[in-house]
């Protein structure tokens, strides 16, 4: 007896049109809410940056662009759950630069690695701040100078908080105990807001993060910002000094940008740079992050995808000279 199939009249068009099912869901792409993970804890840079940036982009893709919260191992528990997620442009990641440190710190503390950087494909960079080293304002230390005295004259009496163990907070401190020969003990924490806090109330003693986590706890008159790890003088806070200026000749930057799982369909990569590129310059984006003390330093996907290349490669170096941290 003969079988007969149906087809049913959208998948014969769609075939009679040359497409075929995958590929016309690909081109329809959003076609539901898209969850935007940030591998932190609430009110550190990548949740402060991926918030407007959702938003902008939710209203370029027509769909609502979600954040997720999941901090954890610096952001690395974050970061492998998007590397290991459905390649199709419904889970992407808002990554700070630590994305390029943790798997190098995998292997120089001989663990199974969260997760490989290859596993990610860059789509857009967004921001691009050097960390600012801030105390508590009612800290004895009015200068960097003062401070520098002090962590010198009472080795491991002074704290610094991070995001975790070799996340883009605990880096710039290695740098600086490194550059200045000096000792202060690490506190990580789950993320920039939670060791914020915990520089307010006095558990630790200072910290090294992006503006966008301390600018509005500065013009409090909360925290004191006492050097910054850039060039010249930073437009948010134009009277702190950079590291440079002082005699210390050291750099880092602590950027944020959008990645997605590797294998991602190129038509969805697209609608997402494109998406990206929209929030960059979207006005109340721009504002929104003026607001928190940062502006965007955008950079679209083939030029981040070399910018991500090399900061590897950099940072290779520097988690190889910082060594074994438990």
């Amino acid at each position: 007896m003969m079988r007969v199939t149906f087809i049913r009249p959208w998948l014969l068009l769609t075939l009679l049109m040359g497409m075929t099912p995958l590929a016309q869901a690909q081109e329809d792409y959003p076609i539901k809410p898209v969850t935007m993970l940030v591998p932190f804890p609430p009110g550190g840079v990548a949740d402060t940056v991926g918030r407007p940036v959702a938003e902008a982009m939710g209203r370029y893709l027509k769909q609502s662009v979600v954040i997720e919260n999941k901090g954890g191992a610096g952001g690395g528990i974050g970061m492998a759950q998007v590397a290991k997620s459905k390649p199709d442009g419904y889970t992407v990641l808002m990554a700070l630069s630590s994305i390029v440190v943790l798997p190098e710190a995998d292997k120089v503390l001989k663990r199974a690695p969260m997760f490989q950087l290859d596993q990610l494909k860059p789509i857009a960079r967004f921001t691009a701040d050097p960390t600012v080293l801030v105390v508590r304002a009612d800290s004895p230390w009015k200068t960097y100078a003062e401070f520098q005295a002090y962590v010198k004259a009472n080795p491991a009496k002074i704290s610094f908080g991070s995001s975790g163990n070799y996340g883009t907070m605990h880096v710039p401190m290695e740098q600086l105990k490194a550059a200045t020969s000096t000792f202060m003990l690490h506190v990580p924490y789950t993320g920039a807001g939670p060791a914020v806090m915990g520089l307010l109330s006095g558990q630790i003693d200072a910290l090294s993060t992006g503006p966008a986590s301390v600018v509005q706890q500065i013009k409090a008159g909360k925290l004191r910002a006492l050097a910054h790890w850039g060039d010249g003088r930073l437009s948010s806070l134009p009277e702190v000094p950079s590291l440079k200026e002082v005699g210390v000749p050291i750099q880092y930057a602590q950027w944020s940008g959008l990645f997605v799982p590797a294998n991602t369909p190129a038509a969805v990569v697209e609608k997402l740079r494109q998406a990206a590129k929209f929030a960059a310059q979207d006005t109340r984006a721009q504002q929104a992050l003026a607001a928190s003390g940062t502006s965007f330093m955008f950079q679209d996907t083939s030029d981040f995808e070399k910018y991500v290349s090399t900061e590897a490669k950099d940072m290779s170096g520097l988690v190889q000279r910082i060594g074994r941290v438990d």
